[in-house]
């Protein structure tokens, strides 16, 4: 039973899959032709088949470029504009943690085999993308300024994206403090040992680490990793629906993504960034194909607005 309800899940998927592609051209790549498990991409190119710019799109924990294309139009209204989309699942894997070193240099390698296939250097470059994936968008746009690589995002977007993990570990462990231990989400647990693994400790004994991997730390008065952006065009789209989050699983705003968008936002512009956006919405989240309500969801996200926005700045 378990099996036929994972093919029939499958199959749905495939079929969004195919009505978002009609009549569009897409491609898959492997990097290592040996391992079709990771450190690939799919691209989607441009209806017309001239490409004006190029942009990387990546999804969150737990998923593959297959699921990008059937939760968000971002691709297919890209296409439409003459971008090509770039959708990477990196060596890393699945389950990669976004802005750790590991991720960001299999980032960069991707973008640069790709900018080599199919001749991308004078295009414009944007990057953005859901949740951790919006975490490794922004982190990257963060070092290819600190570490000034020569291909440099024209400009950024993130959905729902966790920015400090200093916040994120200090709220977890709050929400087992107060809660019954049988009745928290796995997932609480899981990235409490996740973030202690990659960073090496806890913020009490390895803060300066917390600082250097997160795209955004509230308590770092010397907002390193923020002051690479005061140039760069930033959007972070959210909704927070506080409502749904307490209801659903006892979470306040303390374990709530909103907190670090808005704050980054907030210093972003006090830095003097003009171009530093923060969109939130209500009730946009459902995640396909059931369309189950998640405020977290790549659904929050206006893809005719994003597209527009990129190719205006």
């Amino acid at each position: 039973m378990t099996k036929n309800i994972q093919q029939f899940k499958l199959l749905i998927i495939a079929l969004f899959v195919s009505h978002i592609l009609c009549g569009q051209k897409i491609e898959t790549v492997y990097l290592d032709e040996n391992d079709k498990t990771k450190n690939m991409f799919i691209t989607v190119f441009p209806e017309n088949g001239q490409i004006k710019s190029f942009m990387v799109l990546l999804d969150g924990f737990g998923n593959n470029p297959t699921n990008v294309l059937s939760q968000t139009e971002i691709p297919k209204i890209a296409s439409q504009n003459g971008t090509l989309t770039i959708i990477p699942l990196l060596k890393t894997g699945p389950s990669y943690f976004g802005s750790d070193l590991t991720s960001q240099q299999s980032l960069k390698e991707i973008i640069e085999f790709a900018m080599n296939k199919y001749q991308l250097k004078n295009k414009e470059f944007y990057i953005g993308g859901f949740s951790i994936g919006g975490t490794c968008a922004i982190k990257f746009s963060e070092l290819s300024i600190q570490e000034n690589y020569s291909i440099k995002p024209k400009a950024v977007f993130a959905i729902n994206p966790p920015l400090d993990w200093e916040r994120y570990y200090n709220a977890a462990k709050r929400v087992v403090r107060l809660s019954n231990p049988t009745e928290v989400n796995q997932e609480v647990f899981y990235m409490i040992e996740r973030i202690e693994k990659e960073m090496n400790g806890t913020p009490k004994n390895a803060l300066e680490n917390y600082y250097v991997q997160s795209p955004y730390s509230f308590s770092d008065i010397t907002q390193k990793a923020v002051k690479n952006l005061i140039k760069t065009p930033i959007m972070i789209i959210s909704e927070p629906d506080i409502q749904w989050w307490l209801n659903e699983r006892n979470y306040d705003c303390s374990y709530n993504n909103i907190t670090d968008q808005s704050a980054m936002i907030n210093e972003l512009q006090r830095l003097g960034n003009k171009n530093a956006v923060l969109v939130t919405t209500i009730d946009k989240g459902y995640r396909k194909p059931n369309n189950m309500k998640h405020p977290s969801s790549w659904s929050i996200a206006d893809a005719g607005q994003i597209i527009k926005w990129l190719q205006s700045q």
